[in-house]
């Protein structure tokens, strides 16, 4: 390295001459691997294509887990006004048994004629 080289880097041209040589091999092994990673760090910050894959992949997670959370909230729920309804249900027809005994046989009546209908 030259003087000025040194006096830039903050070092003075004697100090570097009284390193022994494997610890001035250590230093350029440390700044290698330094240089190294920020060249890899500068490599995937401007890596457009992995940057957009990563997000699609945090996006898709994101969803996963909203879908997931709202799938639970749901059958928390469920179970308590769905069993509710059907008491409701049963109730009207225990209280009112015969508009739906009426509606039951004109279905069954409609059924019956689309089934004699059809074999014609």
């Amino acid at each position: 390295m030259s003087a000025a080289r040194e006096q830039s880097a903050g070092r003075s041209p004697e100090h570097s001459e009284n390193k022994p040589p494997e610890e001035i091999r250590a230093d350029i092994e440390q700044t290698r691997k330094a240089l190294g990673d920020t060249a890899e760090a500068l490599a995937a910050k401007t890596d457009v294509k992995s940057q957009t894959k990563d997000r699609i992949a945090q996006v898709k997670e994101n969803a996963q887990r909203k879908r997931d959370e709202f799938a639970a909230r749901a059958r928390e729920a469920t179970p308590d006004s769905a069993a509710a309804g059907v008491e409701q249900i049963v109730s009207t027809v225990k209280d009112r048994p015969t508009p739906f005994s009426v509606l039951g046989a004109f279905a069954g009546g409609v059924l019956v004629g689309w089934l004699f209908g059809r074999g014609h």
